[in-house]
């Protein structure tokens, strides 16, 4: 999803403890191209204001009253890009809010410049995962047995499209794919958005763990070398 109007992104920050969301503001608000255009205590109403002010990214706590931040996650991902800012790695939430299409994962001791470039990253339709939580999904899915090769949608993909899910398993950002296919990097992101269109996915985090389950491109995993964490 692109920025706001003015290429201002517009941000709703979601997580239940009022200093957390304060110093939340303050760091976003800090930063010239990121403007908070609302507050949420509760998952329920992070779902109620996503729908009604339609920001470019939420930033999305796991553990809130009413509704945890994955099941609403759940139910914005589809318009809205979700961004999970959480004190807890543990594996049920990394996978709770992938599978629920979350295009990112931090943890809460990311610090202020790196918080603000993951959410510019996810605004600009990429994916961001923490680096510790980078390599135990390589882990995760090294034990884990190979997935039936036929996946509903895999099948439609064309042999580009084939190409460039097979670098979204490898955790390269549009700019790195199209400089490997040789393609300009707003092709790159039509076929980005076809493959999610086409497998029926809300983000590319989605399709790198299918790309990688599948052994499309083997299990050479999202990158955990960037700098504190992995974009996709």
């Amino acid at each position: 999803m692109s920025a706001g109007r003015g290429g201002v992104i517009d941000v709703l920050v979601a997580d239940d403890q009022a200093a957390v969301r304060a110093g939340l503001v303050l760091i976003l608000g800090a930063a010239p191209d990121v403007r908070v255009v609302g507050e949420a205590a509760d998952g329920a109403r992070a779902v109620e204001l996503a729908g009604e002010l339609r920001p470019d990214v939420v930033l999305m706590d796991v553990r809130m009253p009413r509704l945890d931040g994955i099941e609403a996650t759940r139910r914005i991902s589809a318009f809205t890009d979700v961004l999970v800012l959480t004190t807890f790695d543990m594996d049920e939430y990394v996978f709770g809010a992938l599978r629920a299409g979350a295009a990112g994962f931090l943890l809460k001791d990311v610090d202020a410049d790196r918080l603000v470039e993951a959410v510019r990253t996810v605004a600009a339709g990429e994916g961001i995962i923490a680096p510790q939580v980078t390599r135990r999904l390589i882990g995760a899915f090294a034990a884990r047995p190979a997935a039936p090769a036929e996946v509903p949608g895999l099948a439609e993909l064309t042999p580009r499209e084939r190409e460039v899910f097979a670098c979204l398993g490898e955790g390269l950002s549009n700019g790195q794919i199209a400089a490997r296919l040789a393609m300009a990097e707003t092709t790159t992101k039509t076929h980005v958005s076809r493959i999610l269109g086409k497998l029926g996915f809300a983000s590319r985090v989605q399709a790198a763990i299918l790309a990688q389950e599948t052994a499309v491109t083997g299990l050479s995993g999202l990158d955990p070398h960037m700098g504190s964490s992995g974009t996709v």
